[in-house]
C-alpha cells in the first residue's frame, strides 16, 4: 500500500457534508435497506460488515499517512448495524491509535437504532461515538411506504428519541420534493415531517432537495410520467411549511447548505424560525438570488 493511497475503498463512498474534513473508513459495505426508490448511493453493493482486521488495517495505514486526525466517519450506509461490542472495540482502537481524535460518527438507519438498547447507545457514546446521521426523509406514513423506507413515522420518532436520550448527538436529513409536484401532497409531506422532527428534537436537521438519479425506481416513474418534481417555488413552499411545523423542545441547528438546494439557510430552532421564514419569503419575491439549476448537485 503506497503512501499516496493509504486506504483502498470499495465502490463509491458517500459522507454527510459536515464530514468533509473527516478520515473516511469503511466499516461496512452498502446499506442494510438499499430499497429506497430515490437513492442510488449503494446500488450494486450487497450489505456486509467488514472484518475487524481489515478495518483496523485501514486505520493503521491512515495513521502512517495522516498525522492529525481529529474526525473519523465510518462508512458505508449503516455502520451502526455492527454488533455493539465490535463497534465499541473499533472506537477504543481508533482513540488509542489517534489520541488527537475528537469525533467519530456513523450513518445509522432507524432500523439499526431500534435494534440497540439504551445501554448499547450509552456505551457507544461513552466510547466516543459523537454523531449518528439518520435519514428521516419524510414524516408522512403514506410516503414512507411509497419510497420503501421500511419504517413508520412512529418508529422514526422512537429511533430519534432513543438517540436523543443517549450521550450521542443525532443529525437528521429530510428530503424536499419527495411527495412530487402536487401541492396538497407536498403540504402533507412538509407538515408531517415538521411534526416528526418536533417529536424527535434532534441536534441537527439538514434539508436536501430531491434530484432524480438515473437507474432509481423514482427516476423510472418520472420517465413514465408517473412522478413530477416540484419547481423551485414548490420546493421553497414545502420548506416554509416544514419549518412552520417544527416545534422542538431543545435547540436544533437547521441547515439547507447542501448543493442540491435552491436556497442555503442556516439557523437555530426555535429562536430563528421567524427569520428563516422571512428569508424564504424574500427568496420567493426575488428568485434571482436562488442557486441556478446548473449549479445544483448531489
Amino acid at each position: 500500500m503506497s503512501l499516496s493511497e493509504p486506504i483502498k475503498y470499495e465502490g463509491m463512498v458517500f459522507r454527510p457534508p459536515s464530514e468533509a474534513y473527516s478520515l473516511i473508513v469503511q466499516s461496512t459495505i452498502g446499506c442494510t435497506n438499499n430499497k429506497c426508490t430515490f437513492c442510488s448511493m449503494y446500488m450494486g453493493k450487497k450489505f456486509r460488515v467488514r472484518s475487524m482486521e481489515d478495518i483496523k488495517n485501514d486505520l493503521v495505514a491512515a495513521r502512517a499517512y495522516y498525522r492529525g486526525v481529529q474526525r473519523i466517519f465510518f462508512a458505508d450506509g449503516d455502520s451502526l448495524f455492527m454488533k455493539t461490542e465490535d463497534l465499541a472495540e473499533l472506537l477504543d482502537f481508533s482513540h488509542k491509535l489517534m489520541p488527537e481524535l475528537e469525533r467519530v460518527s456513523v450513518y445509522g438507519s432507524p432500523q439499526a437504532i431500534l435494534r440497540k438498547s439504551p445501554e448499547d447507545l450509552k456505551l457507544l457514546g461513552d466510547k466516543g461515538l459523537k454523531i449518528i446521521y439518520m435519514g428521516l426523509e419524510t414524516g408522512d406514513d403514506r410516503l414512507l411506504g411509497e419510497v420503501c423506507k421500511g419504517v413508520t413515522s412512529a418508529e422514526m420518532i422512537e429511533a430519534g428519541q432513543k438517540v436523543m436520550s443517549s450521550p450521542i448527538e443525532l443529525s437528521v436529513t429530510v428530503l424536499l420534493g419527495l411527495a412530487g409536484a402536487d401541492p396538497q401532497r407536498s403540504l402533507e409531506h412538509a407538515r408531517a415531517t415538521g411534526e416528526v422532527l418536533s417529536h424527535m428534537s434532534p441536534t441537527y436537521v439538514g434539508a436536501l432537495s430531491l434530484m432524480l438519479v438515473p437507474g432509481t425506481p423514482l427516476y423510472k416513474q418520472h420517465r413514465k410520467g408517473e412522478f413530477k418534481l416540484p419547481d423551485a417555488m414548490g420546493m421553497l413552499s414545502e420548506l416554509r411549511a416544514m419549518i412552520e411545523n417544527i416545534n422542538v423542545k431543545r435547540e436544533c441547528i437547521f441547515r439547507t447548505n447542501h448543493a442540491s438546494n435552491y436556497l442555503p439557510l442556516k439557523g437555530t430552532l426555535p429562536q430563528d424560525k421567524e427569520a428563516l421564514i422571512k428569508t424564504i419569503d424574500h427568496a420567493v419575491a426575488h428568485p434571482e438570488i436562488l442557486r441556478p439549476e446548473e449549479y445544483r448537485a448531489l
